[in-house]
């Protein structure tokens, strides 16, 4: 895969379903912008509660409009590996450039085992696109490690980038040292892309961004600056999107009867209320994911509000696209009832 920002694209819903309409403006924003790609229907798409029928349809049709102006990332990872194979094949007939392979969850198979009864079958049977692996142990309980990736990529040159949302630095530095330097690393953490791509034993290339939902030129640029080696220009772009990286997981301490507990709104539950606060399509998420807390929902005002006064260039794009006024929709907000838990 080339080097950029991607967006894991959210889906979009409306009267519990698909919201195609939406979804066609969300990758025209996307790619009038600058995005190097998309993923459509990654697990920010929430791929998990989506049918297999709806999957492979917002995959055609996000490749459609596309029409290769970028490159079309398609979630076809599951725990399955027929099930992979079966959405694989559906994607590439859909014209997809890649498909991103999450571990496989809960079942939690080894290193080993991802790597020959998954990643392997999927990258022999489909060697005309790119296979990404997908790393990220903290929503699957499971692990393709640095040493399979580099057994996988000798065995198959189309698996020669991963998606890295580890947060293990160390990690990302064996990935290096076992897979050299022709190997693509991708972040899979916005927050991370930074020390990711200036560290000399990590060079990872690029993102694939959630923040870019809302702020795919300014993480683009980011990006950009990185890869040419403008990293204090970079860091000054990534100090003014902080708060918004700040939100792809949301944790409060909420009150009960019986004490205060620790509430965590995973992605992509706070994006989709911040793309619904600015205007943007969005809906609700697919059930179980439900609302914010008004904790939660004031820690995304507060983030929003944050960026707009002190670097409203970020949501510009957003105003100037959908025709919203982001100033007055961030001072009154409406329609949280669709957005907030009244209580815990």
């Amino acid at each position: 895969m080339k080097a950029g920002c991607y967006t894991a694209l959210i889906t979009p819903f409306a009267d519990g379903r698909i919201d195609y309409p939406g979804l066609e403006k969300l990758v025209e924003f996307q790619i009038a912008n600058g995005v190097a790609g998309l993923l459509s229907v990654g697990t920010t798409g929430e791929s998990p509660t989506l049918t297999w029928q709806e999957h492979i349809r917002a995959i055609e049709f996000t490749a459609g409009v596309i029409n290769q102006r970028c490159l079309c990332i398609a979630g076809t990872g599951s725990n399955n590996t027929r099930e992979t194979l079966e959405g694989t094949g559906h994607a590439v007939e859909a014209g997809v450039d890649a498909a991103l392979l999450v571990d496989p969850y809960y079942n939690g198979p080894s290193s080993l085992e991802i790597r020959r009864e998954y990643i392997e079958p999927v990258a022999a049977a489909f060697t005309e696109i790119d296979i990404i692996p997908y790393v990220i142990p903290g929503r699957t309980g499971a692990q393709l490690l640095p040493e399979d990736l580099a057994l996988a990529y000798r065995q198959y040159r189309n698996v020669g980038t991963v998606k890295e949302a580890t947060g293990n630095l160390d990690n990302m530095k064996r990935t290096r040292a076992c897979c050299g330097p022709d190997y693509t690393i991708l972040s899979g953490d916005d927050g991370l892309t930074l020390a990711m791509m200036t560290d000399p034993q990590i060079q990872a290339a690029g993102v694939i961004s959630v923040a870019s939902n809302v702020a795919p030129g300014p993480i683009s640029e980011m990006v950009a600056l990185l890869l040419q080696g403008e990293h204090d220009a970079a860091a000054k772009w990534a100090e003014k999107l902080a708060p918004l990286f700040d939100l792809i997981t949301v944790t409060t301490t909420e009150q009960t009867p019986y004490g205060p507990v620790s509430c965590r709104a995973r992605n992509p539950l706070a994006f989709k209320t911040l793309m619904a606060l600015l205007g943007m399509p969005s809906g609700p998420c697919r059930k179980p994911i439900g609302k914010m807390t008004p904790n939660g929902i004031n820690t995304v005002l507060a983030a929003a509000r944050r960026v707009q006064t002190n670097n409203p260039e970020i949501f510009a794009p957003v105003e100037r696209f959908f025709g919203v006024d982001i100033a007055a929709r961030l001072e009154k907000p409406t329609n949280l009832d669709e957005m907030v838990y009244e209580s815990y």
